[in-house]
């Protein structure tokens, strides 16, 4: 049994979305216990209209709220009883294995590092964001949490990034790339020029260079490792790129009658492109290095997000990725 505790409170369609993700999620799998986090009197009003197994969902009240644009210092300090405070602090006494949100990014980052606290070891805890390539699912870390790093902090990205792939992914010796302006050496600013050598250098790293942007959708690497500020500018053209192309080829296949005909033909293969490139078959960015598992779900996630942002908590707790992560930056 995996106990998830859940922000019932967090995200644009909180809380019937969350609340019916929960359910899904038990229905999926049998090893999920699920404490919805929130507002009792309307998480309970909303149970009522669900039918669901009363033995692995729970229900703990928090009397606050914290809002999408409040400063996440301020509001993780004043809202103590606010959903996600409530739910990381669960986390911390042990009282769940998992921490799920779709609340404010910004928040949850503080939050997780403050209450949940991280491993003696980890000098960051980064977010590792699956993405889509040609040869399958990759890893970008840090894809948002890490504006102001060193090259240490790099390294135990690269690794706590190598090890996601491997044990959650299910990727053999993940090849790891350091996002850069040029495949040579000596490209980059001082950060990535620091950075090679300690990557180059470590035993535990199947480390092949530099990967530039125009290379990550064809999956040249499976962990691509960088500082916060450019890993989310890549997500974020990333997921701009894909939206796009996807809208283009719908337009071009209805633009006339004889393309509507050869949309038809190759409707099959398109279904399975946008699957592929769908953030919804992953639910979220997990937060690795801390104390306990936080997955942060996309702000407006659907109840088959949260789901999956549920359901992949279980393969961190079978291979107790925490133990991995120890393991490998004592």
């Amino acid at each position: 049994m995996i106990r998830v505790a859940l922000d019932v409170m967090g995200g644009d369609n909180a809380p019937v979305s969350n609340i019916r993700g929960a359910i899904l999620a038990t229905e999926a799998d049998h090893r999920v216990f699920v404490k919805l986090v929130g507002n009792e009197e309307l998480i309970r009003e909303a149970l009522k209209n669900e039918q669901y197994d009363a033995t692995r969902i729970t229900v703990i009240n928090a009397s606050e709220v914290i809002e999408t644009g409040e400063p996440p210092v301020t509001a993780i300090q004043k809202k103590k009883d606010s959903s996600m405070v409530v739910g990381l602090k669960l986390l911390h006494d042990g009282e769940a294995d998992a921490f799920v949100s779709a609340g404010s990014t910004g928040a949850l980052l503080v939050g997780a590092q403050v209450v949940a606290g991280r491993l003696k070891s980890v000098k960051r805890s980064p977010l590792a964001v699956v993405i889509p390539t040609t040869k399958g699912k990759s890893v970008l870390i840090d894809g948002g949490a890490n504006v102001d790093v060193r090259p240490e902090n790099l390294l135990q990205f690269a690794l706590m990034g190598s090890l996601y792939a491997k044990h959650v992914l299910k990727i053999d010796d993940p090849k790891v790339g350091l996002v850069n302006i040029g495949t040579e050496e000596e490209k980059g600013n001082d950060l990535t020029r620091d950075t090679y050598p300690l990557l180059k250098a470590s035993d535990r790293l199947n480390f092949i260079g530099n990967a530039e942007a125009r290379d990550i959708p064809f999956g040249v690497a499976d962990v691509y490792v960088a500082e916060a500020f450019t890993g989310n500018i890549v997500l974020k053209m990333y997921e701009g790129v894909a939206k796009s192309l996807l809208y283009e080829i719908k337009g071009a296949i209805k633009s006339s009658f004889v393309s509507k005909i050869g949309g038809l033909l190759i409707k099959k293969s398109l279904k399975g492109l946008v699957k592929q490139f769908d953030s919804s078959e992953d639910g979220g960015a997990p937060m690795l290095g801390l104390n306990g598992l936080v997955v942060k779900a996309h702000g407006n996630s659907t109840e088959i997000q949260i789901k999956n942002g549920i359901l992949q908590c279980i393969d961190f707790e079978e291979c107790d990725f925490k133990s991995l992560v120890q393991e490998a930056l004592s």
